[in-house]
This record gives C-alpha cells, structure tokens and sequence, in this order.
C-alpha cells in the first residue's frame, strides 16, 4: 500500500518537472521566435494614440518610425513638420544627438497619400538608441524595436487623417533654436542649435512645438514665391521713366512715346506677384544691392531691350555723364562695316556697377568657316557657348540668357548658319530639325553654365523664358497685326503654376541655374507691342514681337531685382 502511495506521487512529480520544462521552452520559443510574435495581431489593433496623447507626448514618443523591414536595421532620423487638413496639428520628429542631418530617399512603403520629406541613414547606429546628454539635459531612452514604442511613434491618429503632407526641409542661414516640451510631469525638455526646421509654403506662419518662428517663414515665403504667377494692377505712380528722357539709353524705334501712338495707359500697369511682395524698385536700391558687381545680358533683341530698359530704369531716364563706356573692357567696340557694336557695357562709378549686353540670338558659339571669305558661311556649334561667354564669365556676377525667336529656318539661311555637333556638321536628324535644334542648344547652354558654377559661387546665371508674340491674321511677313490698345482686354492675372515655356522650364529643372519665368505675364499684354507704330509713319510690316518702352520689360527687370 506504502509503495503503491510513493510510486503514484514519483509520476506525479515526473509529470509537474516535465510540464515545467516544456512550459519553460515553449516561453523560450515564443520569445525567441519571430513566426510566433508574427502571430499576434498588428500593434495599430493594440493601440491608437489620440491626437491630445500625441501632443501631450513626451519626446521619446514623438520619434518617427516608418515600416522597418528588419528590427536590426539603422536607425534614422529626421525633422519633419507635418500639415494635418482635419487637425490642422503640426508635429516635428526626433532628432539625432548630432543634430538634423540632410536627407536622402527614405526606403519603405508610404500609405495614406503621404509626400515623404527624405531621410539619412547614418553609419552603424543600433536599433536601440542609448541614453545621450544634450547641452545639459538627459533624453529618453527609446527603442525602436519593442512594440510599445513602435506604436508610440506611429503617427495614425485615426482612418480619418489620410491627407498628410510633409514638407520640405527648409535650411535656415542663422542658428534656430529647436524646443521640445513634453507634456509629463517631468517636464523634460530637448535644445537644439542650428537644425532644418519644416515649413508649409502656403502657411502665414509656423509654429514650433506652439512657438511662432517668423523669421523661418518669412525665409519661406521668399524662397516659395512664384512671381510669375498673379496680376496686372493700375499704378499710377508709373511709368518709372519717361519715353521722352531716356534718349541716352533707349533707341527711338522702341520709344513709343515719340511714334505717332496716342494711347499709353499700357504705361501705368505694374506685375503683382500673388501672395509674395516684391520689394518696389528704385535705381539707388539696385546699384546698392550691385556694389561692385557686373549684371550680364546675354540674348537677342528681346535682351537687348531688357537692357535698355534696366539703364532707364536705374537712372530714371535721366542724362548720367557720370556713367562710363566700359564696351572696350569686353571687346563690345563697332566693327568697321558694322550697323552696331556687339553689345554695350556701362559703369556707374558711385557704386561700382557695371551693366552689359552682349548679341547672341542662338547663345551657339559662331565661327567663320573661311575667314578670308567676307561672305562665308558660320559654323552654328549647338554645343558650345558662345566665345564671349567662356571668356568673361569670371567676371559676371549676375546672368541672365534668352533666346528664342530667332530659330526659324530663314533667319538661319539668312546668317549662313551651318549646324555644328561636337565640332563637325550635323548629321542627327532629330536636331537638324529646328525645334529639335533649339531644344538642344538651350539644354547645352544651361548644363554648361550650370557646370561653372562651382568654380564662380558668387554667380547667379538666371534663363529667361521666351517673350509671347502677338501676330494676328497672319505672321511678321504675311499681314500679321496687333492692333489693340485696350490694356488687359484678354484678362489682367496668371493663375498656372506651370510656366508658359515648358522649354525652359525643364531645361532649368534641378539646375544651379535660376528662372526668369516671364512669359504667361508677358501674353496678357498684346497692347503693349510696337505695333505699326514708328517714328517715321511709314506703312509697313507690323512689330507684334518688340515691346513699347517704358513696357512690359520693365516688369521683367523689376522680377529680376526681386531674386538677386
């Protein structure tokens, strides 16, 4: 009977050690096992941080953390500021013990239509990030590995909130001051110095944590402007010269006022960039602002008149004895034969400035095939800047290019202008075509000067779009006219964001090389053409390409000013 009692409770006892150890290796398994811990449902299902939890957060909890493909991955971070359409909440994710770091395409899926402002990884850092001192203060031991904080970090407030944008990261110049207050009762606080801070473009002001930062914005606002877009307003305090005056700077043929034209109220409009000022142009301001600096015009005739219209405007159409002929410096002297020099170059000696232009209707390196021959044909390198640019672009602290209206077959045949690829004839047929050709040539000149940059980093190169023609019933060798005088009779305001010269636009795509996008404002003013007006009133073609001056360039000057 005793034995059968000792025999039972061995069993008994067998059976609890075995139990035990199969209890403690399944525990171990499920720990230790990624295809048992996959089985419990998503952490989204477990936790849904409200919007008032995620405010009132404390920092360890407001760190980013997008889908991770392995637990063990690199850890990055980033600032972010996020734009919520329901909440109108603004949030910044962590940042590194060494401060925001530029961004590079973050990997992972991105769900709920979410533009991704780009992270960094950076080196070899855990997946656990380690107590750390930041000028004085201790952060939060975080991990981005446990569930817990994962969802923490997780920004889905509800199902609702999927219109998220993030912004851009906008570099600040001076050192911003970065405060993160968390809503515990330990008040812990994180400060760092010099960081990108994120601002919505379209925001009036941003707000840090509940902390306005005006200054950050007001960066923004000017970095966002699109002054191409907006509207023609009466001003009646233009023109900003006169048409009589400005003999010493402006040809007579563009002098409208002294044609037999009548109607100038086309005089008294003025470009108002929408929701971005621009800082009213007066010529002591620009030559401030170019002390000791060279503006150069490279372009055709459209350029030329953008200059002329800068001198008028600098001095206000007033005679400068001061000002010095510089053309000698550059080479811009009248050949013998010549209607005219091949450009101009003045210097106000008060400041230093120098203003010039240079002819270059294609912006293609010319060369006489046979220089004995006065009637030789040019080698039109598609390919190259033209001579003079590769020369004194040391010496140029503003660019600004155009071409345009001069790539028509005719006024190549006129010129003997013989298509030039890599320093022989062309023989590609997609840019023996004249579209094909300019296309090519207006990449050319913009990666070219886009290349030089970084040896001059004093330089802004802008390219200016095309100036509109306004021919109707025909073109400038077939009747064409622009007979109307009526200001903004076709509509006063631009409301496109895309540029009206997708040409350009592309060709300065992600380029050093900045745009002078002028040509929607510049459609909406067919008044302000030439027109059949001249100074001798002689029936004749049409000017449907040139403007009046004072005019439409003085607006393009004006843009100008506003980004330099």
């Amino acid at each position: 009977m005793k034995g059968g009692f000792y025999g039972l409770k061995a069993k008994q006892l067998s059976l609890f050690l075995i139990t035990l150890v199969c209890t403690t290796i399944l525990i171990w398994a499920w720990d230790k096992t990624p295809l048992l811990t996959s089985l419990l449902p998503p952490q989204s299902h477990l936790l849904r941080l409200s919007p008032e939890i995620i405010i009132n957060a404390p920092l360890a909890s407001s760190i980013s953390s997008k889908p991770h493909k392995n637990v063990n991955e690199d850890i990055s971070t980033v600032a972010e500021k996020e734009t919520v359409n329901e909440q109108n909440e603004q949030h910044f994710d962590a940042a590194d013990r060494m401060g925001l770091t530029k961004s590079t395409p973050e990997i992972g899926k991105v769900e709920m239509n979410v533009i991704t402002t780009p992270v960094v990884k950076k080196g070899n850092e855990s997946a656990v990030a380690e107590k750390e001192t930041i000028d004085g203060q201790v952060e939060q031991r975080f991990s981005a590995a446990t569930p817990m904080d994962h969802a923490k970090s997780s920004i889905e407030m509800s199902k609702t909130e999927t219109n998220v944008v993030k912004t851009p990261i906008v570099k600040k110049e001076e050192e911003a001051t970065l405060e993160r207050v968390s809503g515990g009762g330990n008040g812990s606080e994180l400060v760092d110095k010099s960081v990108d801070l994120v601002a919505p473009v379209n925001s009036t002001s941003s707000f840090v944590r509940g902390k306005e930062n005006s200054n950050l914005m007001t960066d923004t606002e000017k970095q966002a402007c699109n002054y191409a877009k907006g509207k023609w307003v009466t001003d009646n305090s233009r023109p900003l010269y006169s048409g009589f005056g400005c003999k010493q700077w402006l040809s007579g043929m563009w002098a409208c006022r002294l044609t037999q034209r009548v109607d100038f109220a086309y005089e008294k409009l003025r470009w108002q960039p929408k929701n971005c000022e621009m800082v009213e142009f007066t010529g002591s301001k620009f030559l401030r602002r170019m002390q000791d600096k060279t503006l150069a015009i490279v372009g055709d005739s459209l350029g030329r008149q953008q200059f002329q219209s800068l001198m008028c405007m600098i001095t206000g159409g007033k005679e400068r004895s001061d000002v010095v002929d510089v053309g000698r410096e550059y080479g811009l002297v009248k050949a013998r034969g010549a209607v005219r020099p091949d450009g101009w170059a003045y210097r106000f000696p008060s400041t230093n400035t120098t203003i010039l232009y240079y002819w270059s209707a294609s912006l293609c390196d010319l060369e006489p095939l046979d220089i004995t021959n006065p009637a030789t044909n040019y080698a039109m390198h598609l390919d190259r800047p033209p001579a003079f640019l590769r020369r004194f672009l040391h010496k140029f602290d503003v660019l600004v290019l155009n071409t345009g209206h001069h790539w028509n077959r005719g006024k190549l045949q006129a010129n003997r202008w013989i298509m030039h690829v890599g320093g022989m004839p062309n023989t590609d047929r997609k840019i023996a075509a004249i579209a094909g050709a300019k296309n090519f040539t207006i990449y050319s000149i913009v990666n070219w000067v886009n290349s030089q940059l970084p040896k001059y980093p004093g330089l802004k190169a802008f390219y200016r779009s095309i100036s509109p023609r306004h021919f109707f019933n025909g073109d400038w060798n077939t009747g064409g006219t622009c007979d109307n005088t009526t200001p903004l009779s076709g509509g006063k305001e631009v409301l496109q964001d895309i540029s009206g010269d997708p040409l350009a636009a592309g060709a300065v795509k992600g380029m050093g090389v900045q745009f002078l996008d002028i040509t929607a404002l510049s459609q909406l003013r067919d008044e302000g053409h030439i027109s059949r007006y001249s100074i001798k009133a002689t029936p004749g073609m049409q000017d449907c390409l040139h403007w009046c001056l004072p005019g439409v360039p003085d607006a393009w000057n004006e843009i100008l000013f506003a980004q330099i």
